[in-house]
């Protein structure tokens, strides 16, 4: 084994270990609770009933609203921090940042993509990869600026090998999106590919019989309903680079700016 890769993810883990414990009000590192038993594999195991780091994670989340924030930029760091501290799935093992999201907190569109890729892990910053460039060019299309708008994605970090998202992975983490949705309150979430639409709209649709209408999407069952335009992913067009593609994108795009009252440029 490489040592470099073992001090690497060694470092890491303590990294999160303290900035958890810190987030969840720690003033003092409980080093006499590690357990150095040679039978426990789960760093998240529970055998005296205490609260593990996921929960405590998922809880910290469910009280930020108990707690007066002076704005949601405010509220999406303290979000991005609880991210930063989650032990919910694997994929915190393997990461080398996680990704919560980057954008203006009073944005009117919001773009969801799928996970994070190896660009996006590297930088903690979502779509800055090729997918990414893609993307700032679709969205200067529209007039508008990535600062104008919020991007985020259904997974906060990176599956290896970026591999499709499992099923446990975005039920471990897609409350996260939720979350900040509510925070930020869009007017318009654009899904960007199957993945992001399919979560969202909790359906198995496919993508080309999502496009072309708006959906109704509720980040929480109390939340009053948000637009949702599906679309095919940025890497998907990298793929399949036609104009017929290219169109589809474009009308969707068209749709999502004529839904806000806002100008279409001309192309």
């Amino acid at each position: 084994m490489d040592p470099e890769i073992t001090r690497e993810k060694l470092i890491r883990a303590v990294r999160d270990q303290i900035e958890c414990e810190l987030l969840l009000g720690a003033s003092w590192l409980p080093f006499e609770r590690i357990n150095n038993n040679p039978n426990r594999t789960d760093p998240d195991d529970n055998p005296t009933g205490q609260m593990t780091m996921a929960a405590r994670a998922k809880k910290q989340v469910n009280e930020m609203d108990k707690r007066p924030m002076d704005s949601k930029q405010e509220k999406l760091d303290q979000l991005a921090r609880v991210v930063a501290a989650c032990c919910e799935c694997p994929l915190h093992k393997s990461r080398l940042n996680c990704v919560p999201g980057e954008g203006d907190p009073n944005a009117r569109i919001v773009f969801v993509g799928e996970a994070p890729g190896q660009s996006e892990d590297e930088q903690g910053r979502p779509f800055v990869g090729r997918s990414g460039d893609l993307l700032t060019n679709i969205i200067g299309a529209m007039g508008l600026s990535r600062q104008a708008v919020f991007i985020g994605n259904i997974l906060k970090c990176r599956p290896p090998n970026n591999a499709n998202p499992t099923p446990e992975q975005v039920a471990a983490c897609s409350h996260f999106l939720h979350e900040q949705l509510a925070i930020i309150q869009p007017e318009v979430v654009v899904a960007l590919g199957a993945c992001a639409a399919q979560t969202l709209l909790k359906c198995k649709t496919p993508i080309g019989r999502l496009r072309g209408e708006f959906h109704e999407y509720r980040p929480t069952p109390d939340s009053a309903p948000i637009k949702l335009v599906a679309t095919y992913h940025p890497s998907y067009l990298l793929r399949n680079y036609t104009p017929d593609a290219r169109l589809s994108v474009w009308k969707d795009m068209q749709d999502v700016l004529k839904e806000l009252g806002m100008p279409i440029p001309k192309k």
